[in-house]
């Protein structure tokens, strides 16, 4: 309803015995029956705040979530505040996590990755109204594939599909309306990940990070898919519920 009448909740509940015109009363029964019909509500008024700036998403892409925000802050603090620095986003999605570091980090430029025009459509648009679009290139293909062969980088960040297939069944109804593009991870949940490690550490820069958002339950498997491709220091972070849901590792 704050939506509806563009103003906040709190205003809201200040002015309770205002009426609606006929207009606004259609378009907040018709956002109603779409809620009714799962769809979520971020899609409903087209916005997601992420790391405290306002998105914009639609059914091209995945909602951002709090537990990448937690990507976000942990790859910030491997970046030079003071110096510039080379980002690769994969998988962009709406752009929030390159966007978000090259909000934070000034002198940081970002390149950002996404096999779906749609979900490229929409990062660039919040690339603009963020004032970032001058330091975050957008590239549309399969992960490293559209990138120039030499490039390298000082973090590769991504938070991939990393959903197994069998597992979309039984996803809340509101997260099934998200692209299956960007949940769908394969079999085992790790279709994307698996090639995005083993072609990661060729493109990092000596001692360049990767960082990846994962399942509760990927820790282990791509600890080992990491160590396996030559990183070193590799870690298991937790998210805000105590769960495995970010691996890092540095290229030698």
């Amino acid at each position: 309803l704050a939506h509806v009448l563009s103003t906040t909740r709190v205003k809201l509940f200040m002015d309770l015995d205002r009426p609606l015109t006929k207009d606004e009363l259609a378009t907040y029964k018709a956002l109603i029956q779409r809620r009714l019909a799962y769809e979520p509500t971020q899609y409903l008024i087209g916005q997601k705040e992420f790391y405290n700036r306002p998105f914009k998403v639609d059914a091209r892409v995945l909602i951002p979530r709090p537990e990448t925000e937690l990507l976000v802050q942990t790859v910030l603090g491997l970046l030079p505040k003071d110096a510039p620095a080379r980002v690769l986003d994969l998988c962009t999605g709406s752009g929030c996590i390159g966007i978000s570091i090259a909000a934070e980090r000034p002198l940081t430029s970002v390149w950002a990755t996404d096999l779906s025009g749609d979900a490229l459509e929409v990062a660039k648009a919040n690339a603009e109204a963020l004032q970032v679009s001058g330091r975050v290139t957008f590239f549309k293909g399969d992960l490293f594939a559209p990138l120039p062969a030499d490039a390298q980088f000082d973090v590769i960040v991504s938070n991939p599909p990393y959903i197994s297939s069998p597992q979309l069944a039984g996803l809340q109804k509101e997260v099934q309306k998200e692209p299956k593009l960007a949940l769908d991870g394969g079999a085992d949940g790790l279709a994307v990940i698996r090639p995005l490690v083993a072609a990661a550490m060729p493109r990092l820069k000596a001692g360049g990070w990767l960082a990846l958002e994962i399942d509760e339950d990927q820790g282990p498997p791509v600890k080992a898919l990491l160590e396996a491709a030559g990183a070193v220091d590799v870690r298991i972070d937790k998210d805000f519920a105590r769960h495995d849901r970010m691996v890092f590792g540095r290229a030698k």
